[in-house]
């Protein structure tokens, strides 16, 4: 059977499967109307009956809406929703969420299929909200929504809009009127019954197929290409280039995205080897599920004669009142720190020691500072007086040889009591050989992908876990033993040694713009602290302040030494501005009206005292439904410039959505994908196919550089054995980096980018849709230099050659730096050729079987 042959064949099945419902009835005998049974625990479902007694689910349970309320994965429940037609013939829904809350959810819908924001508002009524039901009053015009508690009593509240409700009074159980009934499906079902209009019945019908058809596609894997591309010969192609249709794109397309997740702060790019170094590590930064995670962690005594202790009286700095006290009877024992699975250190190399070390009781002495390895013994070893009272000492440490299983050791040499804090020790090459700077090879390979910006200092981390874990950047900035540490929602510590001036410190020395992300007046939409979703947004007696450290933030780049915050960049050592020129407000949020009303307050103060910075809003955490519609409504009505978008898929789903921006309406907000990559499901989530799928995704990115102005794979970093989310563009331990295929894609595209988009017709041999989707190409000039960069992507299991005429295009060189990345698609490692070939109209260039090309051709 030939490819076009089953392609077609393919295509009637899906569209047999697209129209299968309709054709239960022809369409002379459709009835007017239908019963639909609406239900659900974890999200809302639909049946239809024309007696009432025999029931057909629509779409084996396809959900239509779930409840988005709680941390990820299964705290987001929906349980016992009640669905009624309201005003206006709007569908209105409520469902009890958990066990315990005084909160009920509430949405709508015009036709059951495209819902309004969640809203979860508070009561004070009650024990706890036990299966809500609605009702309409259309003669008064409101809702009434009864609920039960645990303690069997029932209360009631009203609303006309769904934003404001009285306070819940309680009633008499007769007032519950509750008119749920239980049908048959696969098993007992309870839910509400509806008569609605075949044209419901159709339109759920839909989209549940096409939904199916979706999936179908994002399904598409490499694995079956053997079956898919039976019999297909390798392609010929001719590209002509027009350059008489160029378009300016952004010269700001490729960047990165750092976030602290995966340990990609503390033990990652910043350079700091001891880990808890101020003894904040605290029960509460895993949520008290660790009993080893306190002041102690990754602190050792060894030895007797010594008591090691934790006290927070009168310490360096009330940001960090944790201190370490080591109460020596008899000198022999000594404090070790692990640092991050080890310290490794180079021989020769030089280490700088620091702490803060004060000795109690007027008491003197001296402490011992050494790095040991478990192997060869000790490698390095110095002396140094302990001070009377808090003092900042410091010392150089240079192993003697190398070793991966350094401990720092500190070995008080006399009898008495001694106070250590902010315990430190760095390697003296740091990136650019910046003090309390960066790892230098990770710091490296992220300035080797060319990024024109850095957005930080996270995604969730910006946000934060409840209201009290927002990042606050003034607590990031200044000396380090002021700077207040958090706990981290990815379930650890982090420090904020890596702090704002650190970002901006690194954008500056790679050449990129930075990019800060500040939480939008709300926590994480998957927070669990202060209650599930985003509802708990700053009070509004606080949102000024909160304000005003957002201008402050901008101040503090920018401003002049002669301003407040200005000024404190210079104490920092650079008095020059860091050229601010973007700030994101908010990250993936829940679109609620708490959001809406606090973003729009930070936008237009933001906007009002600083008209010079582009400011970045989000369209939620999807490509689509509710948040990404409501995030364009706040972008139009607010003119936002630039919204972000965020997106992990499948590799057939960047393979079959390469229109995506080309439907984009270009007169509205420009695009920040902020985050996307590729993965496929199981534990090996990445490989040269999911590259591939980025690197042809990533043509149409270019094509569409005039409504996409940035884009940023996530996550970055990943340190091995500490990964809380897979995949990511780098791997590391503490000795070396290990780069992903996606990691030279990138590269690739960072290094090759231009600010001139040339269009181009190409012409295929093969014309099956399955193969047309897998050639990709992007043509783009960089008009300071005047090369011109041709990428070509090829995503089948057979070669292709293609010629490529560049027209009316001039071209400074015959000859062209050819790059080529080649591999099969499940290899984890990808083959590269960089060559200089001779370039001309008429020469073929040859793409191997599952491809990345790019040539560059030198400008004039």
């Amino acid at each position: 059977m030939n490819s076009l042959f089953r392609s077609g064949i393919v295509m009637l099945v899906l569209l047999f499967q697209y129209q299968n419902l309709s054709a239960k009835f022809n369409r002379k005998n459709e009835p007017d109307s239908v019963y639909l049974f609406s239900y659900g625990n974890n999200g809302l479902s639909f049946a239809w009956s024309l007696d009432k007694k025999n029931w057909t689910p629509i779409g084996e349970g396809y959900t239509y809406i779930k409840s988005d309320y709680g941390r990820w994965g299964t705290e987001k429940k929906m349980i016992s929703p009640y669905l009624i037609h309201g005003r206006n013939g709007i569908w209105e829904c409520v469902w009890q969420l958990n066990e315990h809350t005084l909160q009920f959810a509430h949405a709508g819908s015009a036709d059951l299929v495209n819902w309004g924001p969640q809203a979860y508002p508070y009561f004070k009524q009650g024990r706890n909200i036990l299966k809500p039901v609605i009702s309409y009053h259309q003669a008064s015009d409101n809702y009434t929504i009864v609920y039960t508690d645990a303690a069997g009593k029932y209360y009631s509240t009203i609303t006309k809009d769904f934003n404001h409700y009285t306070p819940a009074v309680s009633v008499p159980a007769s007032a519950y009127h509750n008119l749920s009934r239980t049908i048959m499906l696969p098993g007992s079902t309870t839910g509400q019954m509806h008569r609605v209009s075949w044209a419901v019945l159709d339109k759920l019908s839909q989209t549940y197929e096409l939904s199916r058809f979706k999936g179908k596609q994002n399904d598409e894997r490499a694995a079956d290409d053997q079956l898919r591309f039976s019999g297909l010969k390798n392609i010929k192609a001719s590209m002509v280039l027009q350059p008489e249709k160029s378009k300016q794109i952004s010269n700001m397309l490729t960047g990165v995205f750092f976030e602290d997740i995966n340990y990609a702060a503390d033990g990652g790019l910043y350079a700091e080897l001891i880990q808890n170094r101020d003894f904040e590590y605290m029960p509460g930064d895993k949520q008290f599920r660790d009993a080893a995670w306190n002041s102690r962690h990754s602190w050792d005594l060894k030895g007797e004669g010594t008591v090691f202790s934790i006290d927070s009286i009168s310490p360096v700095n009330a940001n960090t009142p944790h201190f370490a006290v080591l109460d020596v009877k008899i000198p022999g024992a000594a404090l070790s720190n692990r640092g991050y699975e080890g310290i490794s250190v180079k021989k020769g190399g030089g280490y700088d020691f620091s702490a803060f070390i004060k000795a109690f009781q007027g008491g003197k002495g001296r402490i011992e500072v050494r790095l040991v390895s478990a192997h060869s013994g000790i490698l390095a070893r110095t002396t140094i007086d302990i001070p009377s009272s808090w003092t900042q000492v410091k010392a150089s440490l240079v192993p003697s040889d190398e070793a991966t299983d350094v401990r720092l050791e500190l070995a008080p040499l006399n009898s008495g009591r001694t106070g250590l804090d902010l315990v430190s020790l760095f390697p003296r090459e740091t990136f650019m050989g910046r003090k309390n700077g960066l790892r230098t090879d990770l710091a490296q390979a992220i300035a080797d992908i060319h990024p024109r910006f850095i957005r930080f200092p996270g995604g969730c981390v910006a946000h934060g876990d409840g209201l009290d874990n927002i990042y606050q950047w003034k607590e990031s900035i200044g000396p380090l033993a002021g700077r207040k540490g958090a706990r981290n929602l990815w379930g650890y510590h982090q420090s904020k040694g890596l702090g704002y001036f650190e970002y901006f410190q690194f954008c500056e020395d790679i050449g990129a713009a930075p990019v800060p992300v500040v939480a939008a007046g709300v926590p994480c939409q998957n927070s669990g602290t202060g209650g599930g979703g985003q509802q708990g947004g700053i009070p509004m007696d606080k949102m000024g302040a909160y304000i005003q450290d957002i201008i402050d933030l901008v101040e503090y780049a920018n401003g002049d030494v002669s301003t407040v915050w200005g000024k404190k960049r210079a104490e920092a050592g650079h008095p020059r501005s860091f050229n601010l020129k973007y700030i994101g407000i908010g990250n993936e949020d829940q679109i609620t009206e708490v959001f809406r009303e606090r973003f729009a307050m930070i936008y237009k103060a933001l906007r009002k005292a600083h008209p010079e910075i582009t400011i970045i809003g989000t369209a939620g955490p999807f490509f689509e439904g509710t948040d990404y519609r409501e995030g364009w409504k706040i972008a139009a009505a607010l003119d936002v410039p630039v919204l972000d978008e965020h997106y992990y898929q499948s590799p057939g789903w960047f393979i079959n959505n390469q229109d995506f921006y080309d439907r984009y309406d270009r007169g509205k907000a420009r695009v920040y994908l902020g985050e996307y990559a590729a993965s496929l499901p199981g534990g090996n989530k990445t490989n040269w196919e999911t590259s591939l799928a980025e690197a042809l995704y990533m043509t149409t990115l270019e094509r569409n550089g005039d409504v996409v102005s940035m884009a940023s794979y996530a996550p970055l970093l990943a340190k091995e054995g500490h990964t809380q989310w897979n995949p990511d563009l780098m791997y590391f331990d503490n000795n070396e980096v290990k780069f992903t295929t996606g990691y030279y894609v990138q590269q690739l595209y960072g290094q090759n980018a231009g600010d001139t988009y040339i269009p181009a017709s190409i012409t295929l041999s093969e014309q099956q849709e399955d193969v047309r989707k897998r050639i990709a190409w992007s043509v783009v000039k960089d008009s300071g230099s005047g090369d011109l960069m041709i990428k070509l992507v090829n995503l089948l299991p057979v070669k292709a050659a293609i010629t490529i005429n560049t027209g009316q295009l001039k071209t400074g060189s015959a000859s062209a730096v050819q790059t080529t990345l080649w591999g099969k698609p499940a290899d984890k490692t990808v083959d590269k050729k960089v060559t200089e070939v001779q370039f001309s109209n008429q020469t073929p260039v040859d793409l191997p079987a599952y491809s990345f090309t790019v040539l560059k051709l030198k400008g004039s």
